[in-house]
């Protein structure tokens, strides 16, 4: 799955260069409030659509809550498919997304209006698929404002811990195996995306051809003056 995601990420990149696309890049500013890594690359495949790839890392080895310090350090990788309704960065859009993660985390879990996290934690990998909607605008000819929320279905495989490292080896099943085993998944609809990214643009393919032409005059012109100089 790593090598597809790698394949449809260079070939996108690849495609929108060779169409002359204008090219964005991106960062995550909520994320980035609380120390998460969130950049992000997006170019356009159509006039209504656009291709997106970035990549989310928590550094935190653990987080301190109610007084405990709790892992929280992941990463994921997803690539995503836009459609805007008005055209690209022309304000609303849908889309559908795929990605794969690592972590070492505690799960959050909703206890009322509150998020908690278990007194426990995970370490493993999975891989999720989902759908997205967001408004994007670009504003100061070259910057661009990206308001999103993505929802997926999410499958993990684990092993669980207690926050001294000790290892479950009879975790929480529907059906138990015969013999302990620390090996565990499970698959469950979680938010897999949130923020409001902020993103210059990197590659404009007029600014591009109109540097391209100001080289070649400057050396038809060098090469015009050079036998007048000898």
């Amino acid at each position: 799955m790593k090598r597809i995601g790698l394949f449809l990420c260079f070939w996108a990149l690849w495609g929108a260069a060779s169409a002359n696309a204008q090219i964005y890049a991106k960062l995550n500013g909520l994320y980035a409030l609380v120390g998460v890594i969130n950049p992000a690359v997006e170019l356009p495949l159509t006039d209504h659509s656009a291709f997106q790839t970035e990549f989310v890392y928590s550094p935190w080895q653990s987080i301190k809550v109610d007084g405990t310090s709790k892992p929280m350090h992941f990463g994921i990788f997803l690539n995503e498919y836009r459609y805007y309704f008005r055209g690209y960065t022309g304000g609303w859009y849908v889309g559908g997304n795929a990605g794969m993660m690592a972590f070492r985390m505690s799960k959050p879990f909703l206890d009322g209006w509150n998020i908690r996290l278990e007194d426990r934690y995970s370490k493993g990998y999975g891989f999720m698929f989902g759908a997205c909607a967001g408004y994007e605008r670009t504003f100061r000819e070259r910057w661009v404002f990206d308001l999103f929320l993505g929802w997926s279905w999410m499958t993990s495989f684990y092993n669980g811990y207690d926050l001294d490292g000790t290892t479950q080896m009879e975790p929480h099943r529907p059906v138990q195996p015969l013999h302990p085993d620390p090996f565990n998944g499970s698959s469950e609809w979680y938010p897999n995306k949130i923020g409001v990214s902020i993103g210059l643009r990197i590659y404009d393919p007029a600014l591009h051809k109109k540097r391209s032409e100001a080289r070649r005059l400057r050396k038809s012109t060098a090469r015009a003056l050079a036998p007048a100089a000898r």
